[in-house]
C-alpha cells in the first residue's frame, strides 16, 4: 500500500489512499500459475502483471494489462496466498475502480488471456465486445 508521501510524488492527494479492508484485488489459482510461469521463463521474480483502468470504449472503461518489472510510487501489490510469484500491480487511481475484483486466465480456442471477472464497480456486463464497461457511480 501505497504512503500519503508516495502519493504526494505522483501529483495525488492522500484522500486518494484505499483503506486496506476495501484494497482487494482477488487472483485465481490459474492466473497465479501463469504468472509464475512468466516469472521463471523470464527468470525474474519481481516481474508483475500491472492491471490499469482508463477511459475509453464504447462504455466509458476499458481494461489495461501489461508485464512490467517497475512498480510506481502509487502502486498497491497483490499476490495469490499460496502460488508465488505471481505479482499483480494496481496504482491507487485504478484500484477504485477495480477493487474487489478476480484476476482470471482463460484458456480458449481462439486464445489465452488474462481477465478481469467479478468486478463490483462495474454496472452490468459491458458491451458487445467485452472490451469496454460502465462503472457504477
Amino acid at each position: 500500500m501505497p504512503s500519503p508521501k508516495d502519493l504526494e510524488e505522483v501529483d495525488l492527494d492522500a484522500s486518494a489512499l484505499i483503506d486496506g479492508k476495501e484494497a482487494t484485488i482477488g487472483i485465481t489459482p490459474r492466473a497465479a500459475e501463469q504468472l509464475r510461469n512468466i516469472s521463471m521463463r523470464e527468470n525474474n521474480q519481481n516481474i508483475s502483471l500491472r492491471l490499469a483502468v482508463e477511459s475509453g470504449g464504447c462504455h466509458g472503461y476499458q481494461y489495461k494489462m501489461e508485464l512490467t518489472s517497475q512498480s510506481e510510487p502509487d502502486d498497491y501489490l497483490f499476490q495469490h496466498s499460496t502460488l508465488t510469484p505471481s505479482n499483480v500491480l494496481v496504482d491507487t487511481v485504478s484500484l477504485g475502480l477495480l477493487k474487489g475484483s478476480t484476476l482470471d486466465f482463460a484458456t480458449e480456442l481462439i486464445g489465452s488471456s488474462f481477465r478481469i471477472i467479478d468486478n463490483p464497480q462495474s454496472k452490468g456486463s459491458g458491451c458487445g465486445c467485452g472490451d469496454s464497461w460502465e462503472a457504477k457511480i
